[in-house]
């Protein structure tokens, strides 16, 4: 299989000056690359499969529909504000360049179920951590964190104090 990190580029000052973003796009244009990131990030799933996979909006959405689908199992988006119809749960939280706030559907999943939260890229930990949150105050039981990429040297590793495993793929 393809090595998918080496398509990963660099775009700086994005979204904001000083910010050097991560894009995935180019491993997500490639068949082969796009196919082998999900297989990496479904090789720890696939004995026992989550009931779901939560996708973070909105590269988590696509790699956590994809994900879901490697593995059997459901997909729930956890969105930004205003984006869900029916009645939502919100979790706000902290990132490298701002505030922000997540949102799920109240009944999204059963109470219980076991979730696994998917993103594309761990930087300093606050998107991941609030969509745990949110995913746990709508009753479900996160059996894990998974990414695609973990940015070393913002150290969102370390702010991770959740009792679920957090995986990274790869670490930039």
């Amino acid at each position: 299989m393809p090595d998918w990190s080496t398509l990963i580029r660099d775009v700086p000052d994005f979204p904001k000056p000083g910010i050097v973003f991560k894009d995935i796009t180019p491993v997500l244009a490639d068949a082969g690359a796009f196919a082998a990131a999900i297989a990496d990030l479904a090789a720890t799933w696939r004995a026992t499969p989550p009931h779901a996979v939560a996708g973070i909006e909105s590269r988590g959405f696509i790699l956590g529909a994809a994900l879901a689908q490697a593995l059997g199992c459901g997909f729930v988006p956890v969105r930004k504000p205003g984006k869900l119809p029916a009645r939502t749960l919100a979790q706000d939280y902290a990132l490298e360049y701002g505030h922000d706030r997540l949102e799920v559907h109240a009944d999204a999943l059963p109470p219980g179920a076991r979730v696994l939260v998917v993103d594309d890229v761990l930087a300093t930990g606050g998107t991941l951590r609030a969509a745990t949150a949110l995913l746990r105050r709508q009753g479900a039981r996160v059996c894990g964190a998974d990414v695609l990429v973990e940015l070393a040297a913002l150290d969102g590793r370390r702010r991770w104090d959740d009792p679920a495993p957090l995986r990274a793929v790869r670490v930039l």
